[in-house]
């Protein structure tokens, strides 16, 4: 049987309210039998935790979201802290910076990015890295930040294979969404036909982003299946090959062995 693990989905969010169970059985039809709940921001923490407690393949991610950068402070820092002792809690994050929607001035963005970063490497845990129109800074922070012995996760990476390579020999991992099943995304695309099979992860974050065939709908963790049956195709793999990598360096990363 397959198993196959979405390393970011956000079950967390209002869309999937009351309807989780039903959202996690679809998942284990496709052979999605572990997802990671990312949270963002306070409500969304709360309910990524709440999921890890109710269902065991269920794991929580929690940080703050560089476009809620200017409202961090001491206090949520110290809600964050607070939970990441939690066994079910894997990594940290989604942290980084978003140029798109541009919320916070850079050198907030900055700053807070970097806080976390060190919240892992305190805490032994990844860092999970949310960037959007900011790879190369991204690459600068992390890169002065300096990757902890747990590693971190480029979560649904949008850059080519000369880029993902960067952030590999920085100690990061690339995680592919839907976005790799896009007919345009020729880059994208690249990057998961030849980077090393132990540095690639693959996620849904949903409900954003659906793969093909589900395109333009709202997306589902168990959708993960197309984004590894789409890495599958690209290297000339099965889909029972690169889902078995794809779960072993998730357990590894997540020190879930």
């Amino acid at each position: 049987m397959l198993e196959i693990f979405d390393t970011h989905t956000h079950l967390n969010v209002e869309i999937f309210l009351g309807k989780e169970e039903e959202e996690i059985d679809l998942a284990r039809e496709l052979g999605v039998t572990k997802m990671n709940v990312v949270g963002f921001d306070q409500e969304t923490i709360a309910q990524s935790l709440a999921l890890a407690e109710r269902f065991d393949q269920v794991y929580s991610t929690i940080g703050w979201h560089p476009t809620e950068a200017g409202s961090y402070n001491q206090d949520i820092e110290d809600m964050i802290v607070q939970n990441l002792s939690n066994p079910k809690v894997i990594a940290l994050g989604e942290i980084g910076l978003d140029y798109h929607w541009m919320e916070d001035p850079k050198e907030v963005q900055f700053e807070v990015f970097k806080r976390q970063i060190q919240l892992s490497k305190d805490h032994d845990l990844p860092f999970v890295v949310h960037t959007r129109d900011a790879l190369e800074d991204t690459y600068q922070v992390i890169k002065e930040a300096g990757v902890g012995p747990r590693g971190g996760i480029m979560h649904s990476f949008s850059g080519g294979l000369a880029e993902a390579q960067k952030f590999v020999d920085l100690g990061m991992m690339i995680s592919f969404s839907g976005v790799v099943t896009f007919k345009k995304a020729l880059d994208i695309q690249e990057a998961a036909q030849y980077l090393p099979l132990d540095k690639i992860l693959v996620e849904t974050d949903a409900p954003y982003l659906a793969p093909v065939p589900k395109r333009g709908r709202e997306n589902k963790t168990a959708y993960t299946r197309y984004v590894v049956e789409k890495i599958a195709e690209l290297r000339g793999m099965t889909v029972e090959e690169v889902a078995d990598a794809t779960y072993q360096n998730a357990m590894r990363i997540f020190n879930l062995d």
